[in-house]
């Protein structure tokens, strides 16, 4: 099949106007400017907040970036309009670092390559998606240097980026559990819009545990999607501001407050919350896999966990002995606030959700949760054996996604569960102070 030449300059005037006016509509399509909508707006403009723009960082020190798409796809310049090449459905790109800006060539082509930086791969469809390491994603993808490599940024529409960490989060897609998902899709869509990040640091939010697991369209769901589409412009909001919204998987009876856990100030709307069923002796997360636990450490063990642990600390080192480890806090809920080990290199104290750090795995997993009790077994040389005996997973500030779906099961409506959750708080549109409670 004959191919288009690779550098814009190469192509027929003809086919580059035409081309830059479907890449201009695309553009249009994929990353519209929406403004907040004043209050008297009713929500028939939710499909506006559903088109809101994220950056989603996908990679930040990547050695090559390899871009492909079944379906027709371009590469821009940096300006996002002008064509720098018309690629072929199937065709493989591979993208590398020249200096101060990225080359980009086709994986079979001679070594005459295109320099620009960002370089921004697009579908020409805007419901299409380019596939990168082994995913596919909706928008477009900017290629771009950064200090260490390549950083791959994911520019997509609000929703379709909840598509994406929906179903991830919640873990569940059963049909039984959609108010689950749709208090997630809430949560999810509040966090992301109290984490939109200034433009000089070039993306919003990160595809990963650090902000909130993102995996494309090969992650999206039937029961996603429609938790996303019926939720869609709808944040969580306390006295008419929207507000971050965190969750974790298992609370394990019941959840923290951020003071628990965090370096952080009390927050009125993030209180501690019991889930247990009422009249029961059971709670509405207790299906979870990780709602009871135990994690066991050998005397070796502990001491190589420990040592890792300690030389993150301002002028730790390696732990030779450890002598003893003790629970010397606890909060108001039974979580564990400081923990205290002895060794041969002192005494030092652990407080909040660091101590899940400082006894991490032998693979290098975190403590599930600081919701713990220890058995501690000492020897003439020191402990022999830990034994953790504990509930729940997760840091357990704001919504128990395990108890969501306990809730939703037992018919609960997503904003039951939610203000169950985030005590006070209301559910409202996008661009709104006022509540939508309909």
């Amino acid at each position: 099949m004959r191919r288009w030449p690779r550098r814009a300059a190469s192509l027929r005037t003809a086919a580059l106007l035409a081309l830059t006016a479907l890449a201009c509509s695309a553009a249009a399509a994929v990353r519209p400017e929406v403004r907040p909508r004043p209050a008297s707006v009713a929500r028939d403009d939710a499909s506006a907040d559903a088109r809101r723009t994220v950056r989603i960082a996908l990679a930040s020190r990547a050695a090559e970036v390899r871009l492909t798409s079944s379906e027709p796809w371009r590469l821009y310049a940096a300006d996002g309009r002008t064509l720098l090449a018309v690629t072929e459905p199937g065709e493989r790109w591979v993208l590398e670092r020249d200096g101060r800006r990225v080359s980009a060539r086709r994986e079979d082509s001679q070594p005459v390559t295109l320099r620009d930086s960002p370089i921004i791969a697009r579908p020409v469809d805007a419901r299409g998606a380019v596939s990168f390491n082994g995913r596919r994603w909706r928008g477009e993808l900017l290629v771009s240097v950064a200090d260490n490599g390549l950083q791959v940024v994911n520019r997509t529409a609000l929703d379709d980026y909840l598509r994406g960490v929906v179903p991830l989060e919640i873990g569940t897609s059963a049909p039984a559990d959609m108010a689950a998902a749709e208090a997630q899709a809430v949560t999810a869509r509040s966090y992301a819009m109290t984490h939109l990040a200034s433009r000089e640091r070039g993306y919003d939010m990160q595809a990963s545990v650090a902000d909130q697991v993102y995996g494309g369209v090969g992650a999206e769901t039937a029961l996603g999607n429609r938790a996303v589409e019926s939720t869609t412009g709808l944040v969580l909001m306390y006295d008419g501001r929207v507000v971050n919204a965190p969750y974790h998987s298992t609370c394990g009876g019941s959840t923290a407050e951020p003071q628990d856990v965090w370096r952080a100030s009390a927050e009125p709307y993030l209180k501690r919350v019991s889930d247990q069923i009422p009249g029961t002796s059971r709670f509405y997360c207790d299906q979870a896999p990780k709602f009871r636990w135990t994690r066991s450490y050998s005397g070796d063990e502990l001491r190589a966990t420990l040592s890792r642990y300690r030389r993150t600390l301002p002028g730790g080192g390696a732990v030779g002995q450890v002598k003893g480890v003790t629970v010397t806090g606890a909060t108001v809920a039974g979580r564990v606030s400081t923990l205290t080990v002895d060794s041969d290199q002192g005494a030092w104290t652990v407080r909040g959700d660091a101590i899940r750090s400082a006894l991490r795995s032998p693979s290098g997993d975190l403590l599930y949760s600081t919701y713990f009790s220890l058995d501690v077994v000492t020897g003439g040389d020191g402990v022999q054996s830990l034994t953790v005996h504990g509930g729940g997973n997760g840091h357990g500030v704001g919504m128990c996604q395990a108890g969501a779906i306990g809730r939703a099961r037992a018919g609960q409506d997503f904003r039951t569960i939610l203000r169950t959750y985030y005590p006070g708080t209301t559910v409202g549109a996008l661009g709104t102070s006022a509540e939508s409670e309909r």
